[in-house]
């Protein structure tokens, strides 16, 4: 795996020296296409929140269009991917590394990428292929290679659409897979005990047991799999709120300085590199390592809805990033703020979801225990959605059938495994680099369709205005 991931961070994560910071030149791509897309559609992000809401709550949703599922349940099964572990361990690191003042740029990252969310999640359901069993197949392959094509540009199309494929099949493993099973097993060996705990060196038992549930749920396709994260979804984040407000409440106080500290740190921290351009990145980075803006994985999900107007899904995804960066990653990012620190925060020793988990305990001696059970069932959620993305990206290149789906399905089992059993260093470096790979082919479809889903836009926002 090391030489792969050596090759990857050569080619993905290259930097170039910006006011003193080494800024990986993926993320730059990210946060341009972020921006350009949140300005060339007029600020639908904003402006498109309230009947983003009015959609999910079933506004337009008939049973009678084609599709697999509802827009709630495309909502719940796409934020099972980016709900995970990484709410609570990426956003501990990032601010490790960066401060309190990386807090800010994963607010602005989210607000910025809903637009992207938006415009790819749009074309997902727009280029979708429905198969003869009635099942669903779409996603960045689909409108890469179909889209591009009415564009006159049928073979870089299909070339992105097979590469985007093989990335994602392979990025299923790490950030999907691996880096959500290491973190679920190393809360569980805090909280039964550390070094004593009678888990130690039993990664790959917990990694078999988890491997074991997925396996049953995602033979049944994306309606299986739909019918768990409508259930688990709601559930968790409502836990993970409850303890953040709880830890909240007991800070009330002090909640207006931390902001405040944010704010400055975000633009006058010292001490890491390339001063604020150094934490801007690093907020970035981790933003879209959380909420996949760019990365085109959602749209996968998305593709399955029952609707007849792509339109309606790409406002249902740009609630996604909000829900998932702006709201979860910020109470994550306030708890650790409020409860630990500067010089703590940057020099525990800890690391990922234990530096989080520890900040809890502060306030809440108990709260490891439920903050364990939380981590398992974002763990495990977010496997489900990314070996559903997986399987779309192994059909894609083998050909769809039940007898490829349950291959794959195997091979990510297997994988879940393994990442329970090894360090964490090896698996989110694997991880980073191989979800960002993603981004390259994506965006360069984005870009090339993005006219034709501000067409679509304007008619679908006065035909809105028009039933008003």
């Amino acid at each position: 795996m090391q030489p792969l991931t050596d090759v990857l961070s050569a080619l993905i994560f290259y930097a170039v020296p910006w006011a003193g910071a080494d800024v990986p030149l993926i993320v730059v791509w990210l946060i341009v296409a972020a921006f350009f897309f949140t300005f060339y559609l007029g600020f639908i992000n904003l402006r498109g929140f309230r009947h983003a809401i009015k959609v999910v709550r079933g506004a337009l949703y008939n049973d009678k269009h084609q599709g697999e599922i509802s827009h709630f349940q495309a909502l719940t099964a796409a934020m099972s991917g980016t709900i995970g572990v990484g709410n609570m361990a990426g956003v501990a690191i990032t601010v490790s590394l960066g401060g309190p003042g990386a807090i800010f740029w994963l607010i602005v990252a989210g607000l910025v990428g809903m637009t992207t969310k938006f415009v790819e999640c749009t074309l997902g359901v727009k280029y979708r292929i429905i198969n003869q069993d009635g099942t669903v197949s779409g996603g960045p392959m689909y409108y890469l290679r179909d889209g591009l094509a009415e564009k006159g540009l049928p073979r870089l199309g299909k070339y992105l659409g097979t590469f985007f494929a093989v990335s994602i099949v392979i990025g299923c493993l790490g950030a999907g897979n691996m880096f959500q099973s290491n973190q679920a097993y190393v809360q569980l060996l805090q909280v039964s005990g550390g070094e004593d705990s009678p888990l130690v060196g039993f990664g790959w038992l917990v990694g078999l047991a988890m491997a074991m549930l997925v396996g049953l749920i995602i033979v049944g396709g994306i309606k299986s799999i739909a019918n768990i994260t409508v259930r688990l979804v709601p559930f968790m984040v409502v836990i993970y709120m409850a303890l953040a407000f709880l830890v909240l409440a007991m800070n009330l106080t002090a909640i207006p300085s931390a902001f405040a500290l944010i704010f400055k740190s975000a633009f006058t921290m010292q001490g890491v590199s390339g001063g604020f351009i150094g934490i801007m990145i690093l907020g970035f980075q981790r933003a879209a390592f959380s909420n996949e803006a760019g990365l085109g994985s959602a749209a996968i999900a998305h593709s399955a809805v029952q609707t007849d107007e792509p339109l309606s899904e790409g406002f249902v995804a740009l609630l996604e990033p909000f829900i998932d960066t702006v709201v979860i990653c910020t109470l994550t990012g306030l708890v650790l703020v409020l409860t630990l620190p500067t010089e703590a925060l940057m020099g525990s020793g800890m690391s990922g979801i234990e530096l989080t988990s520890a900040a809890f305990q502060e306030n809440i001696s108990w709260a490891p225990v439920p903050l364990s059970f939380v981590a398992m069932i974002f763990a495990f959620s977010t496997m489900l959605a990314w070996a559903y993305y997986g399987i779309k990206g192994w059909t894609y290149l083998f050909g769809e059938s039940k007898a490829k789906e349950k291959t794959f399905g195997m091979i990510f089992c297997l994988f879940i495994v393994i990442g329970a059993s090894i360090k964490l260093d090896t698996v989110l470096e694997f991880a980073d680099a191989m979800i960002f790979i993603m981004a390259i082919p994506n965006l360069i479809g984005l870009y090339i369709l993005a006219p034709d889903v501000k067409k679509d836009l304007q008619t679908y926002m006065t035909k809105l205005k028009t039933q008003v």
